[in-house]
């Protein structure tokens, strides 16, 4: 191989990689230079590199691997410029201009089979690396070093050099396709957003309780009867009464189609791992093969989400002989190492009274049904072993016993993923606290409704999915990680787009660079021209990041509240209003931290270019007279729900997110609490504010009584409220109460907990949370 005299230059900057340490990027300010992630090491230079209709792609003579690479390139390059550079299969002349050159290297070794170094001079680009995926992924800096919306030729290319490289071996994605189907052309757009943010994993998730997206030949039945159900679920799973659409939904993947997404991963050096679940998630299964389960059934392809009781008789042989069928053609089709076999949420309900899996624990000689499971996955691992496949599992797999050689996927927290690195088990982390994008990304008051938790673009970029509790040793076990994309409440792929856009962004940058490189405050520049790429390429990313945070502080002695607004995104003004109006880009502008005294409903919004950019998000704080005095409990809360009582009278209400630190709570028990205004004086309005969460157990109260005292001693009831009990699904409310007006310095507010669940709910008979926020005095 023939290289130019530059190549001495990207030689030590590559050697770097290996000494761990990079500052080289803030050293010159270039606005114009915006890559994601974060390269190892750049260092702009003098001039720009012109892109016009002359401009050609070297690659060496009878390298067709390295020419489908160039050809990737130059049909990016015609999509932003116009023009498609013409890809010559030839070593260039050492002084060759305007030609962008892709060359392999077999040094320096620091680079790995992913690394790569980049030098862009006024007169020539060249790419190296050690791999072909090296050169792949460096193709991809170089289409994030154009303009981000499409721009005419000739274009300017900033000089630059950069040698970089991965901080992890596995960087991943996963798509659920069970709950809601996804096109096969989507899929491969998929797995161009994962290239173009050098992920190089695909978890595919084919089969479960919704439905089996897989074509297997030596049992067609699972795609006839499998892959359809007769109704979905409409909205929330905890919207009571449940309702169902009544449509037919469903399809699958012919064997040709997923040998297509293979090969076309494969192609953006993508490595596509199928999911398989067993024992549990099987009701498709189940529905085609009732002989699989520990009854008789009758069971049907589920239209609704959740943990079910019928799972793979593990007594039962031919579930193996089932199962080792179905395997055998996924390796046919899957050439990756690993095949993931789930091992997640499996009741054991079935197990404990089916003759034949206590047979299987007896004869096996195992403990229970948590070793029964064990042995179901061993037993699995066993065959793919000898297939020469590894398995990974979900961290139940953990319970009763770790298979051998098996690899944890680690998402109940990072708890499992530290127990099996201890135990010298290769760990992908995937905590659903951190990385799982079917939770809320911004305000859940403004996004679409999806199935609970928190994980904002900040909280994704801030994870490091190394635990600090490991040592050294065991760090090396963790191979990376990856963010999952579970669909039940993402009916199609412009859904998908906007739960995975733009966090799959921080993902990328999390395991990409390294963790002393990773800055918030630069992401989130860098994150503007990202965005632009988005809107060029037509993707339905959230605006959640541009979503004002609305922090309001208690000032006691100034009986006021310190307002702070930020946001997720970079390069907008904040435009806000007190009276509850919607803000322009003429109201009051946000400067910096300011103080409340009166009551307001404040509504803010991120605006550019003078046009709010999503949603303005409502913050209400409430003056009332009750406002930071004195309250007093009969009865202490629940540790789990105990923010302190100062919570009660701060002004500040509570969300739908029980778990947002606002509520105080009790469990099973009634709240009575006494409000000392200091003072007699006039008052004629109570209320109080509840939340109800039915599927966590969190009812709103049965009755509400409000009753008022002069001494603290007599009081007098004003209001007695009692609720319908009709109210059902995720709510907030606050009961409020008027009568005419009665001097009063003592205030009780007493709420009775429904304490045990009724016999309509799915929690029917377990005991109830109540939990309570602002109690409101005027």
């Amino acid at each position: 191989m023939r290289l130019n005299k530059t190549f001495p230059l990207l030689l030590s900057l590559a050697l770097l990689l290996g000494l761990g340490s990079a500052q080289a990027q803030n050293q010159v300010a270039t606005p114009a230079i915006s890559i994601i992630p974060k390269p190892q090491h750049l260092t702009p230079q003098s001039g720009h590199f012109t892109l016009n209709a002359d401009t050609k792609v070297h690659v060496p003579a009878k390298n067709e691997e390295l020419k489908s690479i160039a050809d990737q390139l130059a049909q990016s390059i015609k999509t932003a410029t116009g023009v498609q550079p013409q890809v010559v299969q030839k070593d260039p002349k050492k002084k060759a201009r305007n030609i962008i050159q892709l060359s392999l290297t077999t040094a320096p070794d620091t680079l790995g089979k992913e690394g790569y170094t980049l030098e862009v001079t006024p007169e020539q680009i060249i790419l190296a690396a050690n791999q072909p995926n090296g050169l792949f992924i460096g193709s991809q800096t170089i289409q994030q070093l154009l303009p981000p919306q499409p721009t005419k030729a000739p274009v300017t290319i900033p000089a630059v050099s950069i040698a970089d490289k991965p901080r992890y071996e596995w960087r991943g994605m996963h798509l659920d396709v069970t709950r809601h189907f996804m096109p096969v052309e989507f899929v491969k757009q998929y797995i161009d957003y994962l290239a173009m943010h050098k992920l190089n994993t695909f978890h595919w998730h084919l089969t479960d309780d919704q439905g089996w997206r897989i074509e297997i030949k030596k049992h067609p039945k699972l795609t006839e009867i499998g892959a359809w159900r007769d109704s979905t679920l409409i909205g929330h799973y905890w919207d009571l009464p449940q309702t169902y659409d009544d449509k037919r939904h469903g399809g699958f993947y012919t064997q040709e189609q997923i040998k297509d997404v293979v090969k076309y991963a494969q192609e953006r050096y993508i490595t596509v791992v199928p999911e398989i679940e067993m024992p549990g998630h099987v009701l498709a299964a189940l529905a085609t093969y009732p002989e699989l389960a520990c009854t008789e059934g009758p069971f049907k392809v589920e239209g609704k989400w959740g943990i079910f009781d019928d799972v793979f008789c593990a007594g039962n042989e031919q579930t193996f002989a089932f199962l080792e069928d179905v395997l055998v053609e996924v390796i046919a089709l899957f050439p990756s190492e690993y095949i993931h076999i789930g091992g997640d949420e499996a009741p054991k309900t079935r197990w404990k009274v089916c003759p034949k899996c206590q047979k299987r624990i007896k004869d096996e000689g195992l403990k229970d049904e948590h070793e029964l499971q064990s042995y179901f996955v061993q037993r699995m691992e066993k065959f793919l072993n000898s297939k020469g496949r590894q398995i990974i599992g979900w961290d139940e797999i953990l319970e009763g016993g770790l298979a051998p050689n098996a690899t944890v996927m680690s998402w109940r927290g990072e708890k499992g993923g530290i127990e099996a690195a201890k135990q010298k088990h290769n760990v992908i982390m995937t905590p659903g606290n951190y990385v799982y994008f079917d939770h809320y990304q911004g305000d859940r008051e403004l996004e679409p409704v999806t199935i609970h938790g928190a994980n904002p673009l900040s909280r994704v970029y801030a994870y490091n999915p190394t635990p600090a509790e490991l040592s050294k040793e065991e760090q090396k076990y963790i191979l990376g990680a990856q963010a999952n994309v579970w669909t039940e409440y993402m009916p199609n792929p412009k859904h998908v787009e906007y739960m995975a856009f733009p966090r799959i962004a921080a993902l990328s940058e999390v395991l990409w660079t390294p963790l002393h490189l990773k800055d918030w405050e630069d992401f989130k520049t860098r994150m503007q021209q990202q965005y632009q790429r988005y809107d060029a390429m037509g993707i339905n990313y959230a605006k959640s990041a541009f979503q004002v945070k609305q922090q309001l502080q208690v000032v006691p002695e100034r009986k006021a509240a310190k307002v702070t607004f930020t946001t997720d995104a970079a390069g907008t003004d904040i435009f806000y209003t007190l009276d509850g109006s919607e803000p322009t880009a003429q109201s009051q502008k946000y400067t910096g931290p300011f103080e409340l005294t009166k009551a307001a409903v404040i509504k803010a919004g991120s605006f550019k270019d003078g046009k709010l950019i999503g949603q303005a998000t409502t913050k209400v704080f409430d003056a009332h007279k009750g406002f930071n005095r004195k309250v007093t409990l009969a009865r202490e809360p629940h540790r789990s729900f105990s923010p302190g009582t100062a919570t009660l009278v701060n002004g500040l209400y509570g969300t739908t997110d029980h778990y947002d630190g606002h509520w105080l709570g009790y469990l099973k028990n009634d709240l009575e609490a006494v409000i000392d205004l200091e003072q007699v004086q006039s008052i004629s309005r109570i209320s109080s504010s509840y939340v109800q969460h039915i599927g966590y157990r969190v009812f709103l109260p049965k009755q509400i009584e409000y009753a008022v005292s002069e001494d603290g001693k007599n009081f007098k009831t004003v209001k007695v409220i009692s609720n319908t009990g009709k109210e059902e699904g995720i709510m907030r409310k606050t009961v409020a109460a008027e009568f005419p007006a009665t001097k009063a310095r003592y205030v009780k507010v007493t709420a009775r907990n429904v304490g045990i669940a009724p016999a309509q709910y799915p929690v029917a008979g377990r005991e109830t949370w109540l939990l309570v926020d602002e109690l409101s005095v005027e």
